[in-house]
């Protein structure tokens, strides 16, 4: 019987979401709640027009912008304050969340042999990758309007409809954007590692592109979909344009996905593995040799990125203390140390963001042997002559090793740029000791993932629950006036600020206590378990 390219499409989109009838609330519960809290925060923090004008003060210097991207600086009312401080974040990790989603239901699914049982019944080639899309888009509009009326209902002054609505389809067209990218690399690599990293490839140079852009050049920034966001200017202008051009390139990689998955064999992909070794190394016959070759290519490039991120940054440092010479406003509220320059006082700011960054793929490294025990390939290296510790023990030093690179590679980055561009630049130990401090933090994090799976391997998501509180209760915990307790839950609160800070070994020495502690623990666990299948 003649099948359509998309038979029985509407099965497939309620079995998606059956899926995800967890998995998609919880991403945007947690989106919205966020974007909520913000500006009531900001209101609590800064009730009169003058402290915002003070606060966007400090915000208007390249090393900010370069963070969060360009302002209303001349208007800064909570509305153009929430936009200057959030929107991109909250953009990237509205990104981040499609990325997830669409590689889960199309790469990894085929990659797993999952989607062949479904295209045995009677459905057609498209109608997954269409069923997939279907839900991703409603679901970055639910998110758009539900962001959008939340924030228009908090009532706020300067938070009018349209802003708000615009503030939310800013954030769903993004989502759009990354689907669309998502689904083409789906069909273009034939792994969902590989479609995966590759999609947060685009997510990070778009961010870089941005950054670069909008310290140097305002026209290099419209060619990153992060640069679009930006300039919607929520609050503000209200510009929609970039919003149509958003919508507008989603469409055109949707048409792009569907024609690639219509063109190529299932199971097949556009970029294919170079054909390895007749026979594998003895390198390559161990666990660890095993779990490195799988990750090589993750690896090399959050390294890239990681190198990138710390250079992009340090590449703003030439033009900070120019900016602040002769204002007496902002040097009277930045100097928080004697005999500290006004440009080492973000150089922690900027440490903190690109440490917990760092910790993103040492995480994944570790978190990749549970991957491994949930498609039942654990079990056949076990079957060899391979201890449960031995193969737990080559994932732990693979992402130890992983963790000390990525911290390594940003303040390196950051100190080329940065020697680059000063006249009077730092030294490197200054540099890459205000980087490496963040490591024991990492650490504790990596133990905790390590914890999970050897204690709870069903809740290892949880640790990517606890990298954005870290993100949350230490970056913005002075901009939401969190009380100190809260930092302290996460490893980062301990970190001293070096260079403004004295370095203190006590807390960094817990902080390895702790993590020796959650990693003995998740070795016990694992020993004593059974594998999933």
């Amino acid at each position: 019987m003649f099948r359509t390219a998309t038979d029985n499409i509407g099965s497939l989109i309620t079995f998606t979401l059956r899926k995800d009838r967890v998995r998609i609330p919880l991403w945007l519960i947690g989106i919205i709640f966020f974007t909520i809290l913000i500006p009531v925060a900001l209101d609590d923090m800064f009730p009169t027009q003058d402290e915002r004008d003070v606060m966007a003060e400090t915000m208007a210097n390249p090393a900010v912008t370069a963070m969060v991207g360009p302002g209303d600086i001349e208007n800064y009312t909570i509305g153009a304050m929430t936009t200057h401080n959030m929107l991109l974040f909250t953009a990237v990790v509205v990104g981040l969340m499609s990325i997830l989603l669409v590689i889960r239901h199309t790469r990894t699914e085929e990659e797993d042999g999952l989607s062949e049982l479904i295209l045995a019944l009677p459905v057609g080639k498209l109608a997954n990758l269409n069923a997939t899309l279907f839900v991703l888009t409603v679901t970055n509009i639910v998110l758009a309007l539900v962001s959008g009326f939340s924030l228009y209902a908090l009532g706020l002054e300067s938070m009018d409809f349209e802003g708000s609505l615009l503030y939310g389809v800013a954030l769903g067209s993004t989502g759009l954007f990354f689907t669309g990218v998502a689904a083409v690399f789906a069909q273009i690599s034939e792994s969902s590692r590989g479609a995966t990293g590759l999609s947060i490839a685009v997510l990070l140079l778009a961010y870089f592109i941005r950054a670069i852009g909008d310290v140097s050049n305002e026209t290099l920034s419209l060619f990153s979909p992060l640069g679009l966001v930006t300039q919607t200017e929520a609050y503000s202008a209200n510009e929609w344009w970039p919003v149509l051009l958003l919508v507008g390139f989603s469409a055109s990689l949707f048409l792009l996905a569907n024609y690639l998955n219509a063109i190529r064999d299932w199971g097949a992909a556009f970029l294919h593995a170079r054909a390895g070794r007749t026979h594998a190394t003895r390198f390559l016959q161990s666990p660890i040799g095993l779990f490195f070759r799988t990750q090589r290519t993750a690896f090399i490039s959050w390294a890239i990125s990681m190198l990138v991120l710390g250079m992009s940054y340090g590449s703003v440092m030439g033009d900070l203390e120019s900016f602040f010479q002769g204002n007496e406003l902002l040097e009277e509220i930045l100097i928080a140390e004697e005999g500290y320059s006004l440009t080492e006082q973000f150089i922690p700011a900027l440490m903190l963001v690109m440490g917990i960054l760092a910790t993103v793929p040492p995480i994944m490294a570790m978190n990749k042997l549970i991957g491994e025990e949930k498609k039942n390939r654990t079990e056949s290296i076990l079957a060899a002559p391979v201890s449960r510790g031995k193969l737990l023990a080559s994932n732990l030093i693979i992402a130890v090793f992983n963790g000390f690179i990525m911290i390594s590679l940003s303040g390196i980055g950051l100190w080329l740029a940065a020697e680059a561009v000063m006249e009077d630049g730092f030294s490197f130990g200054t540099i890459y000791g205000a980087s490496l401090v963040y490591y024991p933090a990492m650490l504790v994090m990596i133990g905790a993932a390590l914890f999970l799976i050897g204690m709870a391997p069903r809740f290892t998501g949880l640790i990517w629950v606890y990298v954005v509180f870290s993100f949350i209760s230490n970056y913005l915990g002075g901009l939401l006036d969190l009380p100190e307790w809260i930092e302290k839950l996460s490893p980062f609160g301990y970190i001293p600020a070096l260079p403004v800070e004295n370095m203190e070994w006590t807390p960094i020495m817990l902080l390895i206590l702790v993590a020796a502690i959650l990693i003995t623990l998740g070795f016990i666990g694992y020993r004593k378990r059974d594998i999933e299948g």
